[in-house]
């Protein structure tokens, strides 16, 4: 890489799992100079439990600092998918061939571990420069070098870059300028979806046998019904229990656009879940009073393109998802990868080859992206069916694979085929091994 390229100037706004990740995939590519806007003071980063997939892991292998995350991860031997309401198993798919298929096993672990990992890999790059409690807008220029406006507690200062990253999620500003740029929708799509995150302690859950069997088992358990569903796993080398459900949204349903997290009510909560099992209704208890946290799920219609001159977007940005696949920051972090790899091959630092390479990052990611959406907007439509002839066959299809583990599981994320496609991806040495092909195209 010629040194013009190596001194590209990149600008990356978010600090969430994408931003992060490309901060650290372009320097250990050998970009020396590389900005972070993140309009919070610090990562701050909620919602305790992620799951850690071979496909994100391999790619965190390789930028360095998988070790320190997996450290307190837990690694996964099964997960087990039951009725909600009497707790009975409809399927127990185990994971424990995911290792050495992959060459990682399934892990999960704390979203804070996660990201403090990636930052302090970032940290350890003097190309990697922060600016936190910074608003980043007026994105008015595409190419040839792409300009906003940056203001902080200092004041305001117009941004020029020759390289814009647009990982500011779900709430993208970037992606607006970028879609009005283009003439294209830039609605957010509503799921009719919400969830509760929960963290409960070990302490906590320690008076109840049959609750601390739970944090002590290497499982995921996901309790289905109706419109619902609740999936926990312990983190934090068990001593936290995370959980995390999904239901219809009723508290954001008058909200503001603008809004998606509210303080929820305990009582509203076991109101929800009140015809889960009696183990649910005392697990789902332990929350204190005044902790209870909704989030409104929302996702997004396939965008038009990612890519616009020398600005391309990332993770939420351009593809958010629902949970039911676990994979929102592994996608995230797979963009981040593959723009590392893809930015690094540029023959010249001229405009038009960055948005030629921006293109083929376009190219390897979309079509994975947006297939993995669908799939998990599909899988949570398969667990939360009612009483009718579509849920007695979805339950045939558990019993049929629990009596024989093997054929289709209906939840998609615990289901072999499906894992095959997603874990046994390797974005890296797909970008490289198209991007001269793909570049040559665009010429």
């Amino acid at each position: 890489m010629e040194d013009k390229v190596r001194d590209l100037k990149i600008c990356i706004i978010g600090a969430g799992m994408g931003g992060l990740t490309c901060a650290l995939a372009l320097a250990k590519r050998g970009f020396r100079n590389i900005h972070v806007y993140e309009f919070a003071p610090d990562l701050g980063f909620v919602g305790a439990g992620i799951q850690l997939a071979p496909n994100m892991a391999r790619i965190l292998d390789r930028l360095g600092v998988w070790d320190d995350i997996q450290r307190e991860a837990v690694v996964l031997a099964d997960t087990s998918i039951r009725q909600g309401s009497s707790d009975e198993e409809l399927a127990n798919v185990d994971l424990g061939y995911v290792g050495t298929t992959y060459g990682y096993p399934h892990m999960v672990g704390h979203r804070s571990s996660l990201a403090g990992s990636i930052f302090a890999g970032c940290q350890r790059e003097a190309a990697v420069n922060f600016h936190f409690s910074t608003s980043c807008s007026d994105l008015s220029s595409f190419s040839p070098r792409p300009s906003f406006t940056a203001k902080s507690a200092s004041g305001s200062e117009k941004v020029e870059c020759d390289v814009l990253l647009g990982a500011d999620g779900v709430k993208s500003r970037t992606r607006t300028a970028l879609l009005n740029a283009i003439h294209a929708t830039a609605e957010v799509e509503d799921s009719g979806q919400a969830c509760y995150r929960i963290m409960l302690t070990r302490d906590e859950m320690a008076h109840d046998p049959e609750l601390l069997k739970l944090i002590d088992t290497d499982r995921a358990t996901r309790w289905i019904g109706a419109k619902r569903h609740i999936i926990a796993y312990p983190v934090s080398n068990k001593s936290i229990y995370n959980i995390s459900t999904a239901q219809p949204d009723v508290n954001f349903a008058d909200a503001p656009s603008a809004t998606y997290t509210t303080k929820g009510s305990k009582s509203a909560m076991l109101d929800v879940y009140a015809d889960f099992c009696p183990m649910i209704q005392r697990m789902l208890n332990l929350v204190p009073e005044g902790e209870v946290c909704e989030w409104k799920l929302r996702v997004h219609q396939p965008l038009p393109t990612w890519v616009h001159g020398s600005v391309a977007l990332v993770g939420d940005a351009c593809h958010p998802t629902l949970p039911h696949m676990a994979q929102g920051a592994a996608q995230a972090i797979e963009d981040a990868a593959v723009l590392g790899v893809v930015l690094s091959r540029l023959p010249d630092s001229e405009p038009d080859s960055i948005t030629k390479a921006l293109r083929v990052y376009e190219v390897v990611r979309k079509e994975r992206a947006e297939a993995l959406v669908a799939l998990a907007a599909s899988s949570g439509k398969a667990l939360h069916l009612g009483e009718g002839a579509a849920k007695e066959e979805r339950d045939k299809q558990f019993a049929k694979f629990r009596q024989g583990g093997k054929g289709d599981v209906p939840d998609k994320w615990a289901d072999a085929d499906v894992q095959k496609m997603v874990y046994g991806h390797d974005c890296m040495t797909v970008a490289g091994d198209v991007f001269y092909e793909e570049f040559e195209k665009l010429s």
